[in-house]
């Protein structure tokens, strides 16, 4: 078999969202070529957390969320330990009885999609997580969610897209993308047939017009506590949280990990690249989380930082070909859920990218529907 002088396909961006676009295109028998600025799951990937689940705020993400945590769970045997992949169930949580109105509403719409989930009552909900404060009206229980550490995972999908032909080059800064090739910050230019901006927060410094912004958000990690928490605990509010007009905002989301800690979240602001903590943020999402979990009050956080996820004007990422850019194709604009998508995002890619016909209908992804 004659070797090819360049690469069909460089992704550039080496976070869990590029290593899945990787491994599916490898595995469609394409030459990949991975390039990423620092080292892999180490930008917005390794500064999320690990929630694989189901959203349900429009048709066109409870779809791909729905599909890439099908993936997810069907790759559950295959993981290595260090992904600390693990069933852990959601309880979205319902504050008072109007919260737990949309409670039942979003479990009417998981139940029509053929979703698990329950409504839980309050006395039901104190009984499953006994340290939530008395009182609160009751939650919905999706049984089929997951949690995994991102870094370790978008490690593993790298390695096995290597195991399929795919090079990766670490400590490689992409500084800009043409039709067929990419410039590095050290001044190579490789020649491709396609581009796969899989960049996160970075995307738009390599693709002008790109519609995604950075925004931050921070998080905290306690000591080990194994059983404080047994689920992945979220405020109905989170979502609200989301798609905030305000500057900032801040919702209760608790995470328990395969090792005993606990991931505190979440805040979001819209600051640029001001990495720096915000101590009135930090202090109001740590209050927040206190509110739900007054005994949390007494765990000892170990580490706080921050991260930027890439943010886009509709919620929704984009996925497939960029129209001003012959071959290129964009990844990107995941925000907080660029850890549950990446799987569905990565063999949509490819199958798009091959012609094959697709999974899911690319339509609601598509970069073109945000051109101004």
């Amino acid at each position: 078999m004659t070797r090819r002088s360049h690469p069909d396909v460089v992704v550039v961006g080496g976070g869990i969202v590029g290593a899945a676009c990787a491994w599916y295109l490898a595995a469609e028998g394409l030459a990949v070529l991975v390039l990423d600025a620092g080292f892999p799951g180490g930008g917005a990937t390794g500064a999320g957390m690990g929630h694989l689940v189901v959203m349900d705020e429009t048709e066109a993400q409870f779809a791909l969320t729905s599909y890439s945590l099908e993936l997810w769970t069907a790759l559950a045997n295959e993981l290595s330990a260090d992904c600390q992949d693990e069933p852990r169930s959601t309880l979205w949580i319902a504050a008072d009885e109007e919260e737990l109105a949309l409670v039942e509403a979003k479990a009417e719409f998981y139940h029509r999609r053929g979703v698990a989930a329950e409504v839980l009552s309050s006395s039901e909900l104190a009984g499953e997580e006994p340290e939530l404060r008395p009182g609160l009206a009751g939650a919905l229980h999706v049984p089929g969610d997951r949690v995994i550490y991102p870094p370790a995972a978008a490690r593993w999908l790298l390695d096995r897209a290597v195991e399929k032909g795919a090079a990766v080059q670490t400590d490689c800064r992409v500084e800009e993308i043409g039709s067929g090739w990419v410039r590095t910050a050290r001044g190579e230019k490789i020649s491709c047939d396609l581009v796969v901006n899989a960049a996160g927060p970075e995307a738009p410094r390599l693709t002008s017009g790109l519609p995604v912004e950075p925004r931050k958000g921070h998080l905290a990690i306690t000591e080990r506590y194994p059983e404080f928490c047994r689920h992945q605990l979220v405020e109905l509010g989170y979502l609200k949280s989301t798609h905030t007009e305000a500057a900032d905002s801040v919702a209760f989301n608790i995470q328990p990990r395969a090792t005993g800690q606990q991931l505190i979240g979440s805040s979001r602001e819209l600051v640029g690249w001001d990495l720096s903590i915000n101590r009135r943020l930090l202090a109001a999402m740590i209050r927040r989380a206190f509110d739900y979990l007054p005994r949390l009050a007494e765990l000892q956080v170990i580490r706080v930082w921050t991260g930027f996820r890439p943010a886009t004007p509709d919620g929704l990422p984009l996925i497939g070909p960029w129209p001003a850019i012959d071959g290129l194709w964009i990844a990107a604009g995941h925000e907080g859920l660029g850890i549950t998508m990446a799987l569905g995002t990565g063999r949509l890619l490819a199958e798009c990218m091959v012609g094959r016909q697709p999974s899911l209908d690319p339509a609601p992804y598509e970069p073109a529907r945000l051109e101004s």
